[in-house]
């Protein structure tokens, strides 16, 4: 079964100001967030760098042939350090930009308008980016301001790695967008924040044909039941019953979940599940965000015992 990752973040150094507060790496995988400290990454990532080289040991570790990896305004922006990674690891990583949106701006003097995010999109095209992502979640302004950047994209064949907010008016924003851009391939995360009162508004967006679901930060959301998540279990049945397997990606949301479990317990919940056939966990797990991101050359990567075993 090849597994690909359809949620993951890198960065060498984490060192940013989202809405005025300073985010930044504070030694043995912890980081100042929003004025709390905060295991970012497991504490044996000692020199604070989330680099490519130690997740492709874990994704060698755990049989994952390759990884999206899209971006977060709180590890500040990581175009250049993604560039490198897809020049060193084409087969392995499908990389995201993101432009400035703005968070850190000190006045509304300051913030990008609508063109200049433009014109960042089409740089970072020229750059060799075929994705943006943007954290809606994050961000202030209307989704339809954005209409002529996703309008670009479609035009460009760029894929969309979008994370919505728990709003109404967001996703009702989202589904305008659609209609504008019915031919722009969109990738909704975290999974339509799950735990929250509108998810399933969220995964319904998928009926929408070039709309697909990623669960980046399920194992998060469901962190309060812990492994094996039979909530979050619950949650890709009721999706799949919506909007058809076919349409839903796994994503693990690596590294910050993993301070919590290992890499490799952040999918097998799902292979170990009875909910779901063997055919339905292949299309989770692989299939799917091979054919949406167009995955090729994967490796095939045995299977390594632990010394426990």
């Amino acid at each position: 079964m090849q597994i690909i990752d359809a949620h993951s973040h890198l960065w060498l150094k984490q060192d940013t100001i989202v809405d005025g507060q300073h985010i930044y790496s504070m030694g043995k995988g912890r980081s100042m967030f929003f004025g709390e400290e905060r295991q970012m990454l497991p504490p044996f990532m000692i020199d604070d760098k989330n680099s490519a080289e130690v997740f492709l040991a874990n994704m060698d570790y755990a049989q994952v042939g390759g990884a999206v990896v899209v971006q977060e305004v709180i590890d500040g922006f990581q175009n250049d350090y993604l560039l490198d990674v897809k020049q060193n690891f084409p087969n392995r990583f499908f990389v995201c930009g993101m432009p400035n949106l703005g968070l850190s701006a000190k006045s509304d003097a300051e913030k990008p308008s609508t063109e200049d995010i433009l014109q960042e999109i089409k740089e970072l095209k020229q750059r060799g980016f075929s994705a943006i992502a943007i954290p809606g979640h994050r961000i202030h302004q209307s989704l339809l301001s954005l209409i002529p950047c996703f309008k670009y994209m479609e035009q460009e064949k760029m894929i969309l790695s979008m994370c919505l907010a728990n709003d109404e008016t967001q996703i009702a924003e989202m589904q305008q967008v659609i209609d504008e851009c019915p031919n722009l391939k969109i990738a909704i995360g975290h999974f339509g924040l799950v735990t929250t009162t509108h998810w399933m508004k969220q995964i319904l967006l998928a009926k929408n044909k070039n709309v697909f679901i990623e669960s980046g930060g399920i194992t998060w959301l469901f962190n309060s039941e812990f492994y094996p998540f039979k909530g979050a279990i619950k949650a890709i049945c009721e999706a799949k019953d919506a909007v058809g397997i076919n349409k839903l990606m796994w994503g693990s949301d690596y590294p910050r979940t993993i301070c919590a479990i290992t890499y490799k317990m952040s999918y097998d919940f799902v292979l170990k599940s009875n909910d779901l056939t063997l055919s339905e966990k292949e299309a989770f797990l692989g299939k799917n965000a091979i054919n949406f991101y167009g995955f090729n050359n994967l490796p095939e990567l045995k299977y390594i015992k632990n010394m426990s075993e």
